[in-house]
Formats: structure tokens, sequence, C-alpha cells
């Protein structure tokens, strides 16, 4: 059996942009990717590497941690459209270009289902067929949907700013199509 944390600094940065996206940059995504890892090396035994990549497998770790630390903190852990983005930790010096918090809010506006893809494919770098994997789907699935999302981001990158605004702080964009 392959050893899933031969090589844990590209598994870390990884584990940390997915919980990043989910968290915020910072002190908790820091705290969720130490957990991720504490908790892979307890359970490395249980990496099949038949089942998918060493990334994917940690990435579904961190996904739970990710659950556990919004519990833990008393929120509800996101099941529909509430939002996945804590807005209320001061932005750090990453976030203070104007493209990235127009992204970030973008990105907020979406559903939950959209907003996890992207987190999966952008913060964690993982490919499709290991999204598939992890979420039991596809990879065409997962593939036709992570291309809906990103369609769904660029209409709301592509609104004037004004109607940006409206949109961001209304209800996430839903993925119906209007009749």
């Amino acid at each position: 059996m392959s050893d899933p944390l031969r090589d844990p600094a590209p598994l870390v940065r990884r584990v940390y942009a997915y919980a990043a996206y989910r968290l915020g940059d910072g002190a908790e995504a820091e705290d969720v990717t130490s957990e991720t890892f504490e908790r892979a090396l307890r359970y490395r035994d249980s990496f099949d590497e038949k089942k998918g990549r060493p990334a994917a497998w940690l990435v579904g770790i961190a996904r739970r941690c990710v659950d556990d630390h919004l519990q833990a903190r008393g929120q509800e852990i996101p099941t529909d459209d509430e939002a996945l983005f804590d807005r209320s930790s001061s932005p750090g010096p990453s976030e203070t270009s104007p493209m990235r918090l127009d992204l970030a809010d973008a990105v907020a506006s979406l559903d939950l289902r959209d907003r996890e893809l992207i987190a999966l494919r952008y913060g964690a770098d993982l490919k499709a067929k290991d999204i598939a994997a992890l979420l039991g789907q596809r990879t065409n699935t997962v593939e036709v949907a992570l291309h809906r999302a990103l369609d769904r981001l660029r209409l709301v990158l592509d609104q004037p700013p004004a109607r940006r605004a409206e949109t961001t702080t209304s209800r996430p964009i839903s993925r119906e199509r209007p009749e």
C-alpha cells in the first residue's frame, strides 16, 4: 500500500485552500488544515489508491473537519442556500484586491452546490474525476455541473457593479432555468 502522506507539502496547500474557500483565510482555515492532517495520520491505513488520489482523500476529510468546525462554533452546517463565507472577520492582505473581493462576493451569491464545486475544483485544485469520486457521482455529471456553476458565476461578474451589489445581497442565484 502506498503512503498518501508521502509528499505532504502540496497536499497541505490544497487542503488549506479548500478550508479558506469555506471559512475564509486565517486561523480557522489553519486549524481545519491541522485537524485534517491529524485525522489523516490516524486513519492513513484506510486510504485506498484504487478509489482516488491522496488529494481527494484529504479533501474528503477536510470537508468533514470544516463541518465539525462550523458546528463547534455554533453555526449550522450549510445545507441549502446559507452563506459559506464568514464575512465577520477582517480581510487579510490577499483579500484587499477589488477583483478578489468582487469574485468572493460573486461566488458567495451562488447556491451551496455551486460554491462547493468551485471550492473543490479551484480551492482544493481537484480534477473532475476526483470530485466525482468524493461526491459519489459520475465524472461527466460533475463536469456539467461545474460548467454550469461557472456560467452562473460569469453572469454575476458580467453585471454592472450596482446590479451585482443587489444580486450579492439578495438570495443566492437559483440553478433553475426561467420558463
